[in-house]
């Protein structure tokens, strides 16, 4: 028989993270810090507008790109906390999360060959998505010793013929690393002196601590029309199982972008667009209070490693830490298994989130503090125990 399998499928890897949270799920009492998603339960008036549409009979398919009521409502969320301008009828799309709209991005933007240049650690999903879309994947190894932030050196050394797109992923997951206003003034002089395109996904936008605020390069000059500025409502407003994200950007893209989602999705899910409606509207406080707990849980953890002697660069962004565990002779693959073996405390290697995270660990501050507490305690016990060998 011929082979019924895509070659460009079977390339790709698994995702690295799966592997630790299926052991993690036929354990008894294991802690796990590896999950990428908000503890709070999404706040009850936006659960009751989803409702409320349900019971409106609201279930019928939306346009394709969007409910208008919920583009008009990103777009003004957009200008209010990032100084940014979208035309909700041309230049937004919802999509379903916002792993789909980068998705779009790339297939609405690459050619076989087109490179796309992904700082990693980050996301498991930009490089496979790349491949996906026919391009080739560069990655630029980010270094600790710049807290895992993009430079315009970097990023310059990395630049060839071919390197059409830079995906800028901040704030970062897995490392909670930032990029301050000028570390992007920087990078956009090297994206306009080679005429690269950017996918700059912000979902952890509003999970931003410290005195500064989340800044998007698509407000710095030149860069709005060069930008796929990528979002959704997964962490800021606890809404994971929505399934519902979002993608603005010059028409121009954007217009092939809906074609792909079109025919591929059709539109995203309708109740979770009426939700999302209540969260733009009135979600404020929510964020607020949750971003308050969240940095909570931060400034506890970052201390608590700290007193265990495990070097982590304070992270403004997420609610993720990216622990060093390289002081240990193990690799960070060997790390998380014995934690989970000997603690039952789940961690995710650095290495699931590319190359350059050998060495490190993902930590997820996600949880609830007296969990984080008690999962400090066993992974000090743990440290203590290979101290000693």
């Amino acid at each position: 028989m011929r082979n019924p399998l895509s070659k460009t499928i079977v390339g790709i890897q698994p995702s690295g993270i799966r592997k630790f949270f299926d052991i993690v799920n036929e354990m008894d009492d294991a802690i796990s810090l590896g999950v990428g998603e908000p503890d709070f339960d999404t706040p009850w008036h936006i659960r009751d507008e989803g409702i409320y549409s349900l019971e409106k009979g609201r279930t019928f398919y939306t346009s394709n790109a969007g409910l208008k009521e919920l583009k008009t409502e990103i777009s003004r969320y957009l200008e209010r906390k990032c100084s940014v301008s979208y035309d909700p009828d041309h230049e937004i799309i919802v999509t379903v999360g916002g792993s789909e709209a980068i998705d779009l991005a790339m297939r609405a933007m690459l050619d076989p060959g087109d490179e796309v240049l992904i700082p990693q650690p980050s996301f498991v999903s930009y490089l496979p998505c790349a491949a996906l879309a026919g391009g080739v994947p560069a990655v630029i190894e980010l270094k600790a010793e710049h807290e895992f932030r993009l430079t315009a050196e970097e990023l310059r050394a990395a630049i060839t013929p071919k390197s059409k797109l830079l995906v800028l992923p901040f704030p970062n997951n897995p490392t909670g690393s930032i990029m301050r206003r000028e570390d992007l003034e920087e990078i956009a002089k090297v994206v306009l002196e080679h005429d690269l395109y950017l996918l700059s996904d912000e979902i952890y936008a509003e999970l931003t601590y410290g005195e500064e605020a989340h800044v998007t390069i698509a407000s710095l000059p030149g860069m709005r029309e060069r930008t796929i500025l990528i979002n959704g409502f997964s962490k800021a407003y606890a809404m994971t199982g929505w399934r519902l994200g979002y993608a603005c950007g010059p028409q121009l893209i954007l217009e092939q972008m809906l074609k792909i989602h079109q025919y591929a999705i059709m539109c995203a899910p309708t109740t979770s667009q009426y939700a999302a409606v209540e969260a733009l509207r009135n979600g404020d406080a929510d964020v607020e209070k949750m971003r308050n707990e969240y940095d909570a849980r931060r400034r506890y953890l970052l201390h608590r490693f700290r007193e265990m002697g495990i070097p982590c660069f304070e992270p403004y962004g997420a609610f993720y830490m990216f622990p060093c565990i390289k002081k240990f002779g193990m690799t960070s693959e060997e790390f998380a298994e014995r934690l989970l073996e000997c603690e039952k405390v789940a961690v995710v290697p650095g290495t699931a989130f590319g190359a350059g995270g050998e060495g490190f660990v993902r930590v997820s501050y996600a949880s609830s503090l007296s969990d984080l507490k008690k999962a400090a305690e066993h992974i000090e016990r743990f440290v203590r125990r290979l101290e000693c060998v």
